[in-house]
């Protein structure tokens, strides 16, 4: 028999009683379809709790079954194996009920804590859910210092806010009611203070990547200012969160920490504000500028494209000098009626205007689409397939590259949308189905193999145009994507 593979807990103490383990459950069950690709993005929520855990001393791991492509038993086995005191898990709408079923495998004497998006948009039915029976203690919000506590006596959850449970014996449901003083402690830690992410819990990060650069990703910043209305980040949504920037200093210690570890050369930027507000874009400049940062590394950051159409000539051809590699934009759509919808306060022709901008300095974009959006029709596709279409024939002509990102509209419980969407008539229960669709051909369509983990479906159709007819859109244009990058001209 086959012996659960507990070196796969990263960064854990194997001489030492496993105090926690974090897990990003898969999306899917590899061992009914194995995964075709061989990277994901880390998980760094998890990866900064373990850390602030292991700095207050407590021995913990992270478990990335989606990185490792498991299956439910296989981690669920291998949780119960390594016989941690608890088991942590990040909920997300796509892997909720993943996570339920393997949470329900767990030796009962195993606690769980549960926290992530889901678990924020849907508490009630977290806690309702039986095979959440382990269930000790539902956080809801950033989790470092209430994770490090719990960890520490799980009777200190009365004092936390926003900590819930459930007393089955009762039926009846309980929340932390703390300090007024210590609340904003509890909440919205410092993240200029936070250690930085311990790599050793990051089965994948830093990493090779194609280049031959040791490339590692960072969070700068907590919190989102915007409204798109497909995001369950949408600040309407989380008036509780504080928007909070880290200092350009921290950052810039942060890459020459993992420089001087590993070797990186490559970062990037996976939260929205980096080149998402003016107040960030120039305080971080002038550091870079001034620590030579673009002789020394590269970097990728995500951007709004209304902040980006208000800078100059002098501030792009500023980022592209200080090693601005690659801009990641939320075109959405070439749709100005569907982008007003998303409440995407940018137009067609702006996202138009602000490539060719960044092209002409020399940096690549990479633009994301959704296909599908309520109320979408066949005219508000074909503009946005014209769009991307346009977009790649600005590209040929300039010394930078744009590569298209492409996804079909899925529903988040707690994003803007889903109230609306709740309200015509649309099944709750029903939009939180996810289900994953295979686009590759069982592997064979190469094109495809990178994305198959982010093709998942509710089955449910709208806009005009019908799911299957979606898809073959997607695929259309993530083949044509593919071959754009791959061809002699694109390596080289």
């Amino acid at each position: 028999m086959e012996l659960p593979r507990t070196d796969l807990i990263a960064g854990a103490d194997p001489n030492r009683p496993l105090d926690a383990v974090f897990v990003n459950a898969p999306l899917r069950d590899y061992r009914l379809r194995p995964r075709v690709n061989d990277y994901t993005l880390p998980v760094l929520g998890l990866g900064y709790i373990a850390t602030f855990a292991k700095s207050k001393g407590f021995n913990t791991g992270v478990l990335d079954a989606e990185a490792h492509g498991l299956g439910l038993e296989q981690t669920a086995a291998l949780i119960n194996a390594a016989r941690p005191r608890w088991a942590g898990f990040n909920l997300l709408a796509p892997t909720y009920a993943i996570s339920a079923r393997i949470a329900s495998l767990l030796d009962p004497t195993v606690l769980v804590m549960a926290g992530g998006h889901h678990a924020k948009a849907a508490p009630k039915m977290v806690l309702r859910d039986d095979r959440f029976r382990s269930l000790a203690a539902l956080i809801l919000g950033e989790g470092e210092t209430r994770v490090a506590a719990l960890l520490d006596d799980v009777g200190r959850r009365a004092e936390m806010p926003k900590v819930m449970w459930c007393d089955r014996l009762l039926n009846t449901t309980a929340c932390g009611i703390p300090d007024p003083k210590k609340t904003a402690r509890w909440l919205a830690p410092d993240i200029n203070e936070l250690p930085f992410v311990d790599r050793s819990f990051l089965p994948q990060d830093p990493y090779r990547a194609d280049d031959g650069r040791l490339e590692a990703n960072l969070v700068c910043s907590r919190g989102c200012p915007y409204e798109c209305g497909f995001c369950g980040a949408a600040a309407s949504m989380n008036t509780d969160v504080t928007i909070r920037t880290r200092h350009p200093l921290n950052i810039l210690a942060e890459m020459d920490a993992l420089h001087d570890a590993y070797g990186v050369t490559a970062f990037r930027a996976v939260d929205d504000l980096f080149l998402g507000l003016r107040r960030v874009i120039h305080p971080a400049m002038d550091v870079f500028t001034q620590a030579r940062v673009g002789e020394r590394y590269v970097w990728d950051a995500t951007g709004r494209i209304n902040v980006l159409a208000r800078e100059d000539d002098t501030m792009l051809a500023t980022l592209a000098r200080n090693g601005l590699r690659e801009v990641a934009l939320g075109i959405e759509s070439g749709s100005d009626r569907i982008l007003k919808a998303m409440d995407k306060r940018i137009t067609a022709d702006m996202t138009l205007t602000v490539t060719n901008r960044l092209l002409a300095h020399g940096i690549n974009v990479k633009g994301y689409f959704i296909l599908g959006y309520p109320g979408e029709s066949r005219s508000d596709i074909a503009a946005t397939i014209r769009h991307i279409h346009d977009l790649w024939n600005l590209s040929d002509q300039m010394p930078g590259t744009f590569r298209a990102s492409v996804f079909t509209f899925r529903p988040y419980p707690g994003s803007p949308i889903w109230d609306n969407l709740v309200s015509q008539g649309y099944d709750p229960q029903q939009m939180q189905s996810y289900s994953d669709v295979d686009l590759t051909s069982q592997g064979a369509d190469e094109a495809m193999r990178g994305r198959d983990e982010y093709q998942f479906t509710t089955g449910l159709q709208f806009g005009e145009v019908p799911l299957p007819e979606l898809d073959q859109h997607l695929v259309d244009l993530m083949r044509e994507q593919y071959q754009r990058s791959h061809t002699p001209e694109a390596a080289a």
